[in-house]
């Protein structure tokens, strides 16, 4: 297990608002799209139980233009 690892999508939820993003708009199936308004990057977010993949919450720290650090410290 990584660093990234043991997320929930509530976890992951708060520290995009922490980062500055907000939710933009419901996407196909369970998934949103998160905004950053200054930045203007969008980022998708699946929304179910349980803990998001290492790897997948790895794409979506990228999309969302920080570093797994800042993600973390947020």
């Amino acid at each position: 297990m990584g660093r990234l690892s043991g997320f929930t999508y509530r976890d992951i939820s708060r520290k995009l608002i922490l980062l500055g993003f907000v939710f933009y708009r419901e996407a196909k199936g369970s998934h949103e799209i998160w905004h950053h308004p200054e930045k203007n990057l969008y980022t998708t977010l699946a929304r179910h139980n349980g803990d998001v993949a290492e790897g997948t919450l790895r794409h979506i720290v990228k999309q969302a233009g920080v570093t797994p650090d800042d993600f973390l410290s947020a």
